[in-house]
């Protein structure tokens, strides 16, 4: 069979190369999808046709896909996680060198200066005393959040003579393993503030962190400290940061979201979102998903999915069934019993839950038959229903 894939934004040449042509028809015009990749385009408001099977953000937040309704139908939504962290990584130091050293008004004083050479050099030397800045060797770094991109900001920031705290108490045991044992563990975030210089923030956009960086917080940082933002802009309450601002307290917010509110304010150097915005990072994206898609559609298996449990379990039949449902209890009591019932054996099983959602996959010694599915799919709770046979 050829899997059908909608791409919606500008997706990575080098990724959708991955798709084998003669398995997978790609196009930005594609009825029926399969599967969608997208980037940035909003698709809250948009119709998902029901033969969507997957949805791919090729990169990291999912907050421009419907995940919470996609769930309810049992449609896995994947992510491109850590697939652009070193450009971010790289241009989170960008920015801590862009405050430390006061590089974009010296440039624009640069810029405004009229007359020749010998003018230029003495309005140099008269005016340069005015952009003297600090080293970031010695400085105290802090990591709130210390995922993929996290851990990277970590790591240079130590390899340039800093000290480095970080608090995350949602670390993963891979993340903790794969951090510097350098790294002081702070054990709030106000601790953290206390210590740090720097600030930067690398966590998700939840209702637990909108506006994580509020008053309250902005105000215990340290005098003249410099915080971070290369995450999501509602991360950081934009009121918060410019009373910090403007009390003298905080001494520069770098972020990569413009907002009218922080335009044009002393003390802030917006970009215009390009954390992700290499080659390399867009390739790194393009790929990750497209695997992660083809993994899915031909073999039911789940990894980096934002609403789904990981589970990949190796083929040992050519017949599977791809199962999501509520995870409550009795689910695969009822769908084993309903399988034996009609004399189907199972060759292998396995189940992993994650929150409100479960996902089976079920190895057979036969095919099932279609009314045997459309049975299965029946059981109150389950939620999606997907036959994956091995071609020849």
């Amino acid at each position: 069979m050829a899997y059908r894939i909608l791409t919606i934004n500008k997706i990575s040449g080098r990724g959708l190369k991955r798709f084998p042509a003669e398995s997978y028809q790609v196009s930005a015009e594609m009825k029926d999808p399969d599967a969608i990749l997208v980037r940035s385009q909003n698709m809250h408001d948009m119709e998902i046709p029901a033969s969507v099977k997957a949805i791919a953000r090729a990169g990291a937040g999912t907050n421009n896909v419907p995940v919470a309704k996609m769930s309810a139908r049992g449609i896995p939504v994947f992510n491109a996680a850590g697939a652009n962290a070193n450009a971010v990584k790289e241009l989170v130091v960008a920015g801590m060198l862009l405050s430390a050293r006061n590089i974009v008004p010296a440039l624009q004083f640069v810029a405004g200066l009229e007359g020749d050479d010998e003018a230029l050099h003495k309005m140099v030397e008269d005016g340069k005393k005015q952009f003297a800045g600090t080293e970031l060797q010695g400085r105290t770094l802090g990591v709130i959040g210390l995922g993929a991109i996290g851990r990277l900001v970590a790591d240079v920031a130590l390899r340039l003579g800093m000290s480095v705290y970080g608090f995350d108490p949602e670390i993963t045991v891979e993340g903790a393993w794969s951090l510097s044992s350098q790294v002081k563990k702070a054990q709030s975030i106000e601790e953290l503030l206390r210590h740090s210089d720097y600030v930067t923030l690398h966590v998700p956009l939840l209702p637990a962190t909108r506006n994580l960086m509020d008053t309250a917080r902005v105000e215990a940082m340290k005098q003249n400290a410099v915080l971070l933002n290369f995450s999501r802009d509602e991360i950081v309450d934009c009121d918060a940061v410019l009373k910090g601002l403007e009390g003298g307290g905080l001494r520069a917010y770098v972020c990569d979201f413009p907002a009218q509110r922080l335009q044009g304010k002393s003390g802030v150097l917006a970009l215009p979102h390009l954390g992700a915005s290499t080659e390399e990072a867009e390739n790194n994206c393009a790929v990750m998903v497209v695997e992660e898609v083809r993994e899915y559609l031909e073999n039911g298996n789940i990894t980096n999915s934002v609403n789904f449990p990981t589970l990949v379990m190796p083929r040992e039949s050519a017949y599977r069934l791809a199962l999501a449902n509520a995870n409550v209890p009795n689910m695969l009591g009822q769908i084993s019993s309903t399988l034996a019932s009609a004399g189907i054996n199972i060759h292998t099983m396995m189940n992993k839950s994650r929150g409100e959602m479960a996902y089976t996959l079920v190895d057979t010694d036969t095919v099932v038959p279609d009314d045997l599915i459309a049975k299965i799919s029946a059981i109150p709770g389950v939620l999606m229903v997907r036959p994956l046979v091995e071609s020849a």
